[in-house]
């Protein structure tokens, strides 16, 4: 197989993360001027441990949102011996693999690095895809392993995550009335903040995850040189999605970005806002692979 660098994909990789790490400093920064009587060292220990626990923590984190379950050697056999085999064709040391129990049928991968990479799988897509069907969605999320991109997701994520509950608990501490006058403006501005740095690590997610499912789609095409195997499965997933309920794809809404297809069923204004590209140009793209493999 021969694998080369997507140097678009490693730029936006360089480029968010260093936004990321401006995002950082600005956010910390503002609680620091905002309280001002807090020790200088409160904030920096309080900066390395929320960066500390995305990097080591990054794939506990994803498993535990998404209720995914780590499985043993002698489980699942036949997932084993496919991820092993599509592992040995992109040269990847074989991941940690898990499954989820949910009626949403997905797939993701997680990790900081390949070497400390999980792959996870919900049951209903076994169920859902043939055997060459499930191999291209897993060597889709192997190519996510190889490509390096999982741990910057994680980290946008999960930074969004943040502001978000901070939103929230202002949002409903207001609508109870818990807060008095006193200090309300700086209570405001951490409010507003949190919707800043929501929105800026929103858009970094979408700019990032977009670009990266076409390259991972490109990945599998290499792996498993089944292109048609891989249209197939993302035409399977979303088709059935419409017919998931609505309370399961909620459960799980949050770790969308890591998906293969996002939980989202029919064209709605959440589509705009998604971390994938539409279906029909991701089957476009992987088409044009196929001829390009083919020679024609």
């Amino acid at each position: 197989m021969e694998w080369k660098r997507d140097w678009g994909l490693t730029g936006r990789i360089v480029l968010t993360g260093f936004l990321l790490l401006i995002l950082y400093i600005v956010f910390m920064g503002i609680l620091l001027f905002l309280f001002p009587t807090a020790s200088y060292w409160l904030f920096v220990i309080l900066a390395v441990g929320m960066a500390s626990v995305q990097y080591f923590f990054s794939d506990k984190l994803v498993l535990w949102s998404t209720g995914a379950r780590v499985l043993e050697k002698d489980e699942y056999p036949e997932l084993h011996q496919t991820v092993e085999k599509l592992c040995k064709e992109a040269d990847l040391p074989i991941p940690k693999i898990a499954i989820m129990q949910s009626p949403v049928p997905n797939a993701f991968a997680t990790g900081r690095s390949p070497k400390h990479a999980v792959v996870a799988c919900t049951d209903s897509i076994m169920r859902l895809l043939t055997k060459d069907e499930l191999e291209a969605v897993l060597a889709h999320e192997l190519a996510h392993v190889k490509n390096r991109d999982i741990l910057t997701m994680t980290m946008a994520s999960f930074i969004a995550m943040i502001a978000s509950m901070i939103m929230q608990s202002f949002f409903f501490s207001a609508m109870l009335g818990g807060r008095n006058r006193e200090g309300s403006g700086g209570t405001i501005i951490i409010w507003i903040v949190s919707i800043v740095v929501y929105a800026v690590s929103t858009l970094l997610i979408l700019a990032l995850s977009r670009y990266r499912e076409f390259a991972a789609d490109r990945g599998s095409a290499l792996i498993t040189k089944n292109p048609k195997a891989l249209m197939s499965a993302l035409s399977k997933i979303s088709g059935r999605m419409d017919a998931v309920p609505p309370e399961a794809k909620a459960k799980i809404e949050a770790a969308n970005a890591f998906f293969i297809i996002p939980a989202i069923s029919g064209r709605s204004f959440m589509e705009l806002l998604s971390t994938h590209p539409p279906l029909e140009k991701r089957i476009a793209n992987l088409e044009k692979i196929e001829a390009e493999m083919h020679g024609y």
